[in-house]
C-alpha cells in the first residue's frame, strides 16, 4: 500500500531510539524526508546512521535539541521552520512512589511530556492550517486513561497530553489537518529495558520473569500478554501520518494490546 508520503517532511521528537526511531524508519520507508531529534548529539548521529542502514538513500536531517525546555524547542523550530508531520514523541517516565516525587520531578515531567507538545504544536499547527494539510501526532499511553499508581507523574502528564491533542483537533475543523493521539501499552523500548535492568538488579529476577510478573500482577487486563515492539506501534503512527487517515481526527487510537476494558 502506498501511503502517499513522498514529498513530505516529518519531524519526530525523541527519535534517537524506541518508538520515535521506529516511526522515523517507517516514515522514511514511505518516502518522507525525516528530521530526527534528540538531546544527545552522539546518540542522534548513531540513530541517523542506523536509519540509513535500514533505509538506504533515505532523506534525513538530525537536530540535537532538548524539546523539554523552551530554549530547546526554539532551537528545533529555528532549524526546522515548517513540517508536514509532527510526531510529539519526546517524553520522560519511570516508576516512583507518589510520596517520593518532589515538585522538581513533577515539573520535569510536565516540561517534557506536555510543554514540548504545546510549544511545537503552537508553531507548526499555524503553518499546517495555512497550507490546509498536515498531521500532528502525540504519543500517549494507556496510563493516560488508566493511571498507574507507581508513576502518577507520568500518568497525569500523559492525560494532559491527551486533552491537549483533542483540543488542538478542534482547531482544525473544516480543514485537511488532523491531530490524534496513539496510546501504546508496555513496549520493549530502550527506556523500558533500562527500567527492567534497574529492577533486575534490585530483585534478582530476570527480564523475562519481570515481564511475566508485570502482566500477572500489574497489567492483568492485557489481552496481548507480552511487550509490544516499537515497530508494531510505529506501523499505526505511520498510517495516521498519511493522507489515507483523513477521517481520523481528535481520536485516541489504542495500541495497548487490549489493556483498556472500556469499549469506547
Amino acid at each position: 500500500m502506498d501511503l502517499q508520503l513522498h514529498d513530505t517532511t516529518a519531524l519526530v521528537t525523541g527519535s534517537s531510539a524506541g518508538i520515535g526511531f521506529a516511526t522515523a524508519v517507517g516514515l522514511a520507508r514511505e518516502g518522507a524526508h525525516v528530521v530526527l531529534n534528540g538531546r544527545d548529539a552522539g546518540r542522534l548521529d548513531a540513530a541517523r546512521q542506523r536509519l540509513l542502514d535500514a533505509v538506504p538513500g533515505a532523506s534525513i536531517d538530525a537536530v540535537a535539541a532538548n524539546v523539554g525546555t523552551a530554549d530547546g524547542a526554539e532551537a528545533l523550530i529555528a532549524a526546522v521552520p515548517a513540517t508536514d508531520i509532527l510526531v510529539n514523541n519526546a517524553a520522560t517516565f519511570g516508576p516512583q512512589a507518589f510520596a517520593d516525587i518532589p515538585d522538581a520531578e513533577w515539573q520535569r515531567h510536565f516540561d517534557s511530556n506536555v510543554m514540548s507538545g504545546v510549544r511545537l504544536s503552537r508553531h507548526y499547527l499555524a503553518g499546517m492550517l495555512e497550507r490546509d494539510r498536515g498531521r500532528i501526532l502525540f504519543i500517549g499511553s494507556d496510563a493516560a486513561v488508566q493511571p498507574q499508581v507507581d508513576q502518577l507523574h507520568y500518568s497525569v502528564t500523559k492525560a494532559a497530553g491527551l486533552a491537549l491533542a483533542r483540543g488542538l483537533a478542534e482547531l482544525t475543523r473544516g480543514t485537511r489537518v488532523t491531530v490524534n493521539t496513539v496510546l501504546p501499552g508496555p513496549t520493549a523500548t530502550e527506556g523500558v529495558t533500562g527500567v527492567l535492568d534497574g529492577l533486575s538488579e534490585q530483585t534478582g529476577l530476570s527480564h523475562d520473569q519481570l515481564v511475566t510478573q508485570l502482566f500477572e500482577t500489574n497489567v492483568t487486563s492485557s489481552l496481548l500478554r507480552r511487550l509490544a515492539t516499537p515497530d508494531e506501534v510505529a506501523n499505526l503512527l505511520v498510517y495516521l501520518a498519511s493522507p489515507l487517515a483523513g477521517l481520523t481526527n481528535g481520536a485516541a487510537v489504542r495500541a495497548e494490546g487490549g489493556i483498556l476494558r472500556s469499549m469506547i
